[in-house]
């Protein structure tokens, strides 16, 4: 019997479909005239340069007396006049050839993109499919070895809890770890915590406190914390505008912390000025490399994109995902480190979410998730990471199946538990110590075994906070906080906390792609230079570390059965 169009029966088939995870994802079609579009906008301007006198005086089709403050800030302080004539006439294909060859060494590639305009990397890059940017990514990563970061938040900004949780993470193996806050005025305790939570492992990891920039940079000139990277900067002047700010203002900034000894990155991502309703009507990617080109004109080490906080943007519309990788890898070809997203949930797909992050993680890059949720997400106060702590054993397994290092490490129920209390109890110490509100037994107790904020007792909020505010009026520092340590016997922890206040004396962490490893050495593309020039080059983890990465708790002995 034949159907019947008008009827209202379903196919099961597609009933089944519809109850899937993934037709839950927000999906819209392209929409060029409010920036809905990935890679290629039929507003996009067609590459081109003209240089008069040293000077570019006419950028991808717009002329000098109509340069917006982007443009002025690229032509004057990115391109290389010296090189852009030769290197604009290569074809675009052959460019995006040579980011794929392996007998094409990566410095030779930095040289040539020096003299590109924003139209032609955009142009360069829409030549390549998905496995033709992460071969690029591999080669173009700045420093050899690739990293992680991790979010450490929780809902109540328990001090005690984050500490433990800090903890944890340094014992997963994150480099670097960044808080922020659900109340403004927890912040010193959340950069303290952060602090002595990760430091109880092990000396040299990296922490921040995400919040706004004054706040921010003084909690860095105290030495409660060792780099930020949420400075954002936007691909059109309107937005750029709506923040009271320019290419300079943000270029000052980071001087600012430079010259403090805090390393820093940018922010951008594709996306944020479709969401800002300012995208001017050209594609994702045109805006992001301008950012991209941005941050390389201000002298920044890095780069923390990949959509970020607006990663709904790109997921929604055709090869947005795609998009994505492109901005990692457009970071990567102007010798930039780069904190390749991953930071923010974007799908209810498990799928969907793993494959994005497979396009970082397999190639590998400075660090795979500008934020890997070290705490559930429900605990996650930058609105939930793409995966978090119930994904750990996926994640590692995920390593061992691929024999690929994504930056952590398996680790026993015991050495979590040991690390984790060790830390709430040197915040107990530290609080006693700085006449701070009572850390209890009970607390230090429920930290070591808790899963999420929701297994803490609660503490005196109005105390906790006229005492956190007492950091900021008392300029308490790193130094006054390892003193305090020292004082009540806790010298291996103290003397790792001095040991990175001595780390921003030397700056050798402001090198590009800087991480620090638990010999207190610096490694960045300095000393740590990415050589891949096809198989066996470039990054091979060592017997150790694999050993490490194969050795995963649930594996069994087949001989013993």
């Amino acid at each position: 019997m034949k159907p019947n169009p008008t009827a209202v029966r379903r196919s099961k088939r597609f009933q089944v479909l519809e109850d899937r995870p993934v037709n839950k994802d927000g999906f819209v079609h392209e929409w060029p005239e409010q920036g809905f579009v990935a890679m290629s906008s039929p507003n996009d301007p067609s590459p081109s340069i003209e240089i008069q006198d040293g000077r570019i005086v006419e950028l991808d089709g717009k002329l000098r007396k109509d340069f917006d403050m982007l443009d002025q800030f690229i032509a004057d302080y990115t391109i290389d006049v010296a090189t852009a004539n030769e290197m604009m006439n290569m074809e675009s294909v052959d460019i995006a050839r040579k980011l794929v060859d392996i007998n094409v060494s990566r410095s030779e590639v930095l040289a040539i993109v020096t003299g590109l305009t924003p139209a032609k990397i955009v142009e360069v890059l829409n030549q390549l499919n998905v496995v033709e940017m992460m071969m690029a990514l591999q080669k173009m990563r700045a420093r050899k070895k690739p990293s992680n970061q991790c979010h450490v938040t929780n809902v109540r900004d328990n001090p005690v809890l984050m500490a433990a949780d800090a903890a944890e993470a340094a014992l997963r193996g994150f480099d670097e770890q960044e808080t922020t806050v659900g109340v403004v005025r927890y912040a010193p305790f959340n950069a303290l915590a952060l602090l002595v939570g990760s430091q109880t492992v092990r000396g040299g990891i990296l922490t921040q406190d995400a919040l706004e920039e004054a706040t921010e940079l003084r909690l860095a000139m105290l030495g409660l914390t060792t780099y930020a990277e949420t400075i954002s900067i936007y691909g059109t002047e309107s937005v750029f505008k709506d923040g009271d700010d320019t290419p300079w203002s943000k270029s000052f900034l980071a001087s600012a912390y430079a010259s403090r000894g805090s390393k820093m990155r940018f922010t951008s991502g594709t996306g944020s000025e479709v969401q800002m309703a300012g995208a001017e009507g050209k594609s994702m990617l045109y805006l992001e490399i301008r950012c991209i080109m941005m941050a390389k004109g201000a002298g920044v080490q890095g780069l923390q994109n990949g959509s970020i906080s607006c990663i709904g943007i790109p997921a929604a519309v055709p090869s947005g995902i795609r998009a994505v990788l492109a901005e990692n890898l457009a970071t990567t070809m102007f010798d930039l480190e780069v904190a390749s997203g991953n930071d923010q949930t974007f799908s209810h797909s498990e799928i969907r979410r793993s494959a994005k992050m497979l396009c970082q993680m397999l190639p590998g890059t400075d660090f795979v998730f500008s934020g890997y949720s070290a705490v559930p997400n429900s605990d996650n106060m930058f609105a939930g990471s793409n995966m978090d702590s119930s994904d750990l054993d996926d994640f590692l397994i995920i390593q061992r199946d691929m024999m690929v290092d994504g930056g952590l490490r398996p680790v026993e129920e015991s050495e979590v538990i040991e690390v984790r209390y060790q830390a709430a109890k040197t915040m107990q110490v530290l609080f006693d110590e700085l006449g701070f509100p009572a850390i209890t037994e009970e607390e230090i107790d429920a930290a070591t075994y808790a899963n999420s904020s929701d297994d803490m007792p609660k503490r005196n909020v109005m105390e906790d906070l006229k005492a956190a505010e007492s950091v900021l009026k008392e300029g308490i520092t790193g130094l006054d906080v390892a003193l305090a340590l020292a004082n009540r016997g806790y010298h291996q922890v103290a003397e790792r906390i001095f040991n990175m206040l001595k780390q921003r004396v030397a700056g050798d962490y402001l090198h590009t792609s800087a991480i620090i490893d638990e010999n207190n050495i610096v490694r960045s593309a300095v000393n740590n230079e990415n050589d891949y020039t096809g198989p066996g080059t470039g990054y091979r983890m060592s017997e150790e570390r694999w050993e490490e990465i194969k050795n995963i708790r649930q594996a069994i002995s087949p001989s013993e059965y």
